[in-house]
């Protein structure tokens, strides 16, 4: 089918109360997506990337169209202990004690230079193979990202016979001091962006790859 770039769909304006907002409804398909897609990935939305947003953050949700079988994009997805594979800005990863990628386990990222930040230390939250979905929180480190959280789903799609993959991928994060909402939500959406474009082009060389080698056997 067409390729259509991954969009973001930004929260609502902010309440100035101090008690967060309840979990915003699913609004109309995100920008890129087809009704097909939105109608079947609704209630993974809902579950997975639906936040309560409080004063002093913001939130996004982004989708990526991807021309493979979701096990191409997910064996990328799923390596928490090198996100570099697909992650820009990454210069190194290791998982703190030396032990294996498990719920809770925490990794050390050091970000290349150039960046307003240094490092951060991140904790797998989720890692649902069956389901494909994994997410994590930023919970320390040298950088302005306080409070990110962050969840990945991968769901492939067969329909009359094409096969394709939808990642969506959302955050919430507090809006550091001196930077408005919008300047935030700006400089996140285009990180996750250009990874999620990265990835993209890694899971569908993977599938050409794996064609190539099949015709020549």
């Amino acid at each position: 089918m067409e390729q259509e770039e991954e969009t973001a769909t930004p929260t609502s304006p902010q309440p100035t109360s101090s008690e967060p907002t309840p979990p915003p409804s699913v609004s109309p398909a995100p920008v890129g997506l087809s009704q097909l897609e939105f109608s079947t990935l609704t209630p993974t939305i809902t579950e997975y990337h639906t936040y309560s947003v409080g004063p002093g953050q913001c939130s996004s949700l982004l989708a990526q169209r991807i021309c493979s079988p979701s096990r191409f994009v997910w064996s990328i997805v799923r390596r928490f202990d090198i996100p570099q594979i697909y992650k820009h800005f990454i210069r190194s990863c290791a998982i703190k004690g030396g032990g294996g990628v498990q719920v809770g386990c925490l990794r050390e990222v050091s970000v290349i230079s150039g960046l307003p930040a240094n490092t951060s230390t991140e904790r797998l939250d989720i890692l649902n193979e069956e389901k494909k979905i994994t997410g994590f929180t930023i919970i320390g480190g040298e950088h302005r990202l306080r409070n990110y959280k962050s969840v990945t789903t991968v769901t492939e799609f067969d329909e009359g016979g094409e096969i394709w993959t939808v990642v969506l991928e959302s955050y919430v994060v507090d809006v550091p001091e001196g930077n408005t909402e919008e300047d935030t939500r700006l400089f996140a959406d285009t990180v996750v962006r250009l990874n999620l474009q990265k990835l993209k082009s890694l899971a569908e060389a993977a599938m050409a790859a794996e064609m190539q080698n099949q015709g020549q056997d």
